[in-house]
């Protein structure tokens, strides 16, 4: 168990450097379909870490020192060929995430905190699915339109963001 806490830090600090990427993006990323995309995996994400911080504290541990700073991401170019990198960087880093942790967590003694990783790690699996569906132009990325409703168009204002 003493090397468990260390581990979900770790993975907690990744997963919270990933968040911010994340939301970084979905402040570039103006296309409507591939923005609400964004904003479903910043969700799916802030469970996730809520997910771990309830595991580090159940084992005395807190998640303040995994403090992560991310600076704001720029991408050349605009519009699409922006979004295009966007995707493209997030896929890479949603595999590299799921290589380098899987061995991992497989190699974990601990059932449950091993299954809710797996979980995590299915997550974000499927996040880069979303990522490469994009980049081959796909809009229907959180599911598909009625044939009687009018297809999305448009973008997002970038003061959405305001905080």
């Amino acid at each position: 168990m003493t090397d468990l806490l260390p581990l979900l830090q770790e993975l907690y600090a990744e997963k919270l450097a990933m968040l911010l990427r994340h939301q970084s993006a979905a402040r570039l990323v103006e296309q409507y379909d591939a923005n609400n995309t964004y904003q479903y995996i910043v969700n799916r994400e802030e469970v996730q870490l809520s997910w771990l911080t309830a595991a580090i504290a159940e084992l005395g541990g807190a998640v303040g020192a995994a403090a992560a700073t991310v600076p704001a991401r720029t991408v050349s170019g605009q519009g699409e060929q922006a979004a295009h990198s966007l995707f493209q960087e997030d896929a890479r880093d949603a595999q590299a995430f799921v290589d380098g942790w899987r061995p991992r967590v497989e190699a974990m003694p601990n059932a449950r905190q091993r299954g809710m990783l797996r979980v995590i790690l299915g997550e974000t699996l499927e996040q880069k699915r979303f990522f490469e569906q994009a980049l081959a132009g796909r809009t229907d990325l959180l599911g598909r339109r009625e044939k009687t409703l009018a297809p999305a168009h448009g973008e997002v204002l970038r003061t959405r963001w305001i905080e």
